[in-house]
């Protein structure tokens, strides 16, 4: 990794901050943006209700709902990032900072998405319907495929890692050298990749699912029938807005 990478790194975690900070001055916004997150936490665990209650696939769906579909904010988490990229650049593996990379564009993309949508939704709660039509307003379908792609991304280097034992030997050395240089809570959310991943023993159906389905979903928002139908009752609806809450 080169101090490029870095910059990288802060300038996806400088975008979060000035998205966080726009909404944050405009407090029916941050409503709304909070609102949003929650309803898509548990779009997610209707999609994946069967994941969630298989036992090989359940740890690394909780790890995609907790950590990169949850409702959270992580601006505790962001902040440290930006104060340690130069330590996190030197102390971690290549491969485990290429995936905080990915992880930071990843985030630096959904926050924009999700102020993009909160931004045309026109009534709380979030319901299926009001998160159609704010869905089909907001548009950026290339952005929402990066997501996918993105999202993707990070679980498939998170199996790679998973095969690596020198890797996974060097990340629990890192615990006491991390949390000096404070950098706990990314060693926390990488354990808890590489636990995640290491139990489902192969990801490659996992991920398979995962891209399948948000896909699925991501074209039947875009339809122009999706407002009509994700007004009906749930067991009415056909396809995958059938997942929405």
């Amino acid at each position: 990794m080169t101090s490029a990478d870095g910059d990288r790194i802060l300038e996806h975690l400088g975008t979060v901050a000035a998205l966080r900070a726009h909404r944050n001055a405009d407090p029916a916004l941050a409503a709304r943006v909070q609102a949003l997150k929650a309803y898509q936490a548990r779009r997610f665990e209707c999609t994946y209700a069967d994941l969630l209650a298989h036992p090989r696939y359940q740890g690394a769906t909780r790890f995609f709902l907790h950590e990169l579909y949850g409702p959270q904010e992580f601006s505790a988490r962001d902040a440290q990032f930006s104060r340690i990229v130069p330590a996190l650049v030197r102390l971690f593996p290549a491969e485990l900072v290429a995936t905080v990379a990915t992880l930071a564009a990843l985030h630096a993309l959904s926050e924009s998405l999700d102020n993009s949508t909160a931004g045309q939704l026109t009534r709380l709660p979030v319901d299926a319907p009001g998160y159609a039509q704010a869905w089909l307003a907001a548009g950026r379908a290339p952005a929402r495929e990066q997501q996918i792609a993105l999202t993707l991304s990070i679980g498939a280097a998170m199996d790679r890692y998973t095969r690596n034992r020198m890797l996974r030997s060097t990340l629990r050395l890192m615990r006491g050298p991390a949390q000096a240089a404070g950098l706990s809570d990314l060693q926390k959310f990488l354990e808890a990749g590489f636990d995640a991943f290491g139990a489902m023993k192969g990801a490659s159906d996992f991920l398979g699912w995962v891209g399948e389905r948000e896909r699925a979903l991501a074209a039947a928002l875009f339809a122009t029938d999706a407002v009509a139908t994700a007004a009906l009752a749930p067991a009415h609806r056909h396809g995958p807005l059938s997942q929405l809450p």
